[in-house]
């Protein structure tokens, strides 16, 4: 049976010497799956920072895109989803790689199961400072005045500030315990109407396999490329938690 895959939280730079290694392990990887991947989603923030100008596309992003259009010849399905640090993608996925962008958690059937897909962002009962700043940065007049800036501007002021949030994300490398963590308190709430058997968000950077109340369903963080090359894959109806060339990391629950 072919596999589906989940990834997160690749957070690709433009300057491409910053994250060149793992961006070189992410294509070995998307390589490697190519021959036998069913579908892949991609959950949110493969990019530290992106924004779909009408006339530019950000250097130093070959080798993923080409990567992902390789995948898209071979008919293999790739469902990319917007994280916080690349919600600024409109239709440059879907008109030249014939990949549909996901703004929004989605609901889907996979080998029997039924799957919360998403990036997490913004879910649960805390985030509160992060979720006004969602609001203005998905303000069409907000985006409009990003536009009118020079990419040489833009990009080195969305670089500055993205790196800023990924630190301040990455210092919290520790399960905090069902109270603390919010996207299982976002699972949990959301069980009772509509009994996902998994749930799968990145955003938190930390491999997290977790089995909610009901004793049935999941919840499944991806971790990241930064510190763990963590992903998901999924067959006969089952998700589980990998590393890429990365043995001496293990999930937490």
């Amino acid at each position: 049976m072919a596999v589906v895959y989940f990834a997160s939280d690749f957070h690709l730079k433009s300057e491409t010497e910053h994250s060149k290694d793992r961006e070189q392990h992410i294509l070995n990887w998307l390589e490697s799956i190519s021959d036998h991947a069913a579908e892949l989603y991609l959950v949110g923030d493969v990019f530290d920072f992106w924004f779909d100008y009408k006339k530019v596309i950000p250097r130093g992003y070959t080798g993923i895109l080409s990567a992902l259009y390789a995948l898209r010849k071979k008919n293999i399905p790739v469902h990319f989803f917007t994280g916080n640090h690349d919600l600024w993608m409109f239709d440059y996925f879907t008109k030249e790689l014939d990949i549909p962008i996901y703004k929004n958690p989605i609901i889907r059937e996979i080998q029997g199961k039924k799957l919360f897909i998403g990036h997490g962002d913004g879910l649960g009962p805390g985030d509160h400072g992060y979720k006004l700043v969602k609001k203005l940065f998905t303000n069409p007049l907000a985006q409009r005045m990003f536009r009118w800036l020079h990419p040489d501007v833009g990009i080195g002021l969305a670089n500055y500030f993205s790196s800023k949030s990924r630190e301040a994300q990455d210092a919290v490398q520790q399960f905090l315990g069902p109270e603390k963590e919010w996207l299982i308190q976002f699972a949990e709430s959301h069980l009772p109407e509509n009994d996902c058997d998994y749930y799968i968000f990145g955003h938190r950077h930390l491999p997290i396999d977790y089995l909610l109340s009901n004793k049935k369903s999941r919840y499944i963080n991806l971790g990241d490329w930064i510190s763990f090359r963590s992903y998901a894959s999924m067959e006969g109806g089952h998700v589980q938690l990998n590393f890429y060339k990365n043995d001496q990391v293990f999930p937490y629950s």
